[in-house]
């Protein structure tokens, strides 16, 4: 598995409840350019629409040596699921406060490209905070730990 981009700020901006991975429908030349890896999630979001799963505001840049069709750069691509994670997905993005997140696009072993999606809840910006320091001291106590257990030896 070959992880091609991560929406690293998802995971600082959502509480993640729950993940699900998802096929894409790509076209032309898209496919080209998501292994060179010029792809970005910022901003991107997933949509239940009519029964189908869509996928708002990825960019993935044009293929420099594509030349008869060259698909829209941020337009809405389709993703695939089962029809009852599908079902799944709507009744709990119809609940207050939560969105699904694109968390990373990946190639996986038999060369398909896939995307990691998230249920997950927006953080409000004393939670962001709150977070952002249990994460610093978390890596201190990892930080003495390690090296604690270098002095011990």
């Amino acid at each position: 598995m070959k992880v091609v981009a991560k929406n690293k700020k998802a995971y600082h901006d959502y509480e993640i409840i729950e993940t699900y991975e998802a096929g894409i429908v790509l076209e032309g030349s898209e496919v080209k350019s998501v292994r060179a890896g010029r792809v970005s999630m910022k901003d991107s979001y997933a949509k239940v629409k009519d029964g189908e799963l869509w996928l708002y505001n990825m960019h993935i840049a044009p293929y420099e040596k594509s030349a008869a069709f060259v698909p829209s750069p941020r337009r809405r691509r389709k993703l695939l699921m089962h029809k009852r994670e599908i079902l799944k997905l709507k009744s709990k993005t119809e609940e207050r406060g939560f969105t699904l997140v694109p968390l990373e696009i990946y190639i996986n072993d038999r060369g398909i490209v896939k995307i990691k999606l998230a249920l997950a809840k927006g953080r409000r910006t004393y939670q962001k905070k709150q977070y952002l320091i249990e994460r610093q001291k978390e890596r201190e106590k990892e930080r003495e730990l390690k090296e604690y257990l270098r002095r011990g030896r």
